[in-house]
Order: C-alpha cells, then sequence, then structure tokens
C-alpha cells in the first residue's frame, strides 16, 4: 500500500503537543533528536517516541493519526477538491470518516482504501474525481466508486 495513508503513522499534531505542554510555537526546531515533517507548509507533526525526557510523558494522551491526514492535504494528494471533504452535501463526504485534533480536521484515508479495495503502490499518482473528469490510461489501475465518483491509481 501506498505511504499515503501510512504518512502519520508514526507521528503527533505538533500543535497538539505544544498545546498539552505548554510551549512556544518554533520549540521543536530546538530538539535536535525530534524529527519533524511539514505537509503544505502549513501542518507541523513530531516523530513520536523521540519527544525529550522530560516531555515524553505527554504521549499517553496524544491523538493517534494513524490512517489520518489533514483534508487539505489528502485533497492534494488525491487530486480534488478540498470540497469533498468540507461540505456534507458533497457526495463522498459520507464516505470517509473524520476527526477533528486542536481545530485541524484529518480524514481517515486508510479505512477508505480498504474499505474500497484500492491499491496504490509506492510512488504512484492518485486522482479522485468524478467519472467524466477522470483519465485512464494503458499504465493505469481505475476504481468505480458510488456516486458517480472513480479513483484512478497512475504508475
Amino acid at each position: 500500500m501506498s505511504s499515503l495513508p501510512n504518512k502519520l503513522d508514526s507521528y503527533w499534531l505538533w500543535k497538539e503537543v505544544r498545546s498539552k505542554i505548554g510551549l512556544s510555537n518554533p520549540s521543536y526546531k530546538y530538539w535536535r533528536d525530534t524529527p519533524h515533517i511539514k505537509l503544505n507548509n502549513k501542518y507541523v507533526f513530531v516523530k513520536k517516541h523521540t519527544l525529550p525526557q522530560k516531555y515524553a510523558y505527554i504521549e499517553e494522551i496524544l491523538t493517534d493519526l494513524s490512517g489520518y491526514l489533514p483534508t487539505r492535504y489528502a485533497a492534494d494528494a488525491l487530486h480534488v477538491s478540498e470540497h469533498i471533504f468540507s461540505y456534507p452535501k458533497m457526495r463522498l463526504h459520507k464516505e470517509f470518516e473524520y476527526k477533528y485534533v486542536e481545530d485541524v480536521k484529518f480524514v481517515n484515508i486508510r479505512k477508505f482504501f480498504l474499505q474500497n479495495s484500492i491499491v496504490v503502490p509506492n510512488g504512484a499518482m492518485v486522482h479522485l474525481g468524478k467519472l467524466k473528469d477522470l483519465e485512464i490510461s494503458e499504465d493505469s489501475t481505475f476504481y468505480n466508486l458510488d456516486n458517480g465518483y472513480g479513483i484512478v491509481v497512475y504508475g
């Protein structure tokens, strides 16, 4: 399976860590042994089990984001409008599971991929969209979803 739905399995949302501990925003930059990633230059995540020893106790109460992605990042990765995840009136909105962590909305991409038996090799590009907007090529795999949508996996 692609790294897309597994991207945050080993990370905590920095905004949540910071609010629970009461630190200033850029503190993670000074923690040499705590790797971090940024998604969309907006969301910062710090690697699990690498917080400085004096803050390690906080990991027990942080939200597990395994299988989840921020909705804006997920929309970019799936090459689809973020409206699908934002508005309950959108046809596919109910097909996804959501959770909020510190006012950031996350969507469970792993569960969606598993429920629809979608297999995405590492490095493949994924396009979720209306059937009429999808381009299916010989080297792609097409998955038909309900409500006139489909997913094409290229590569």
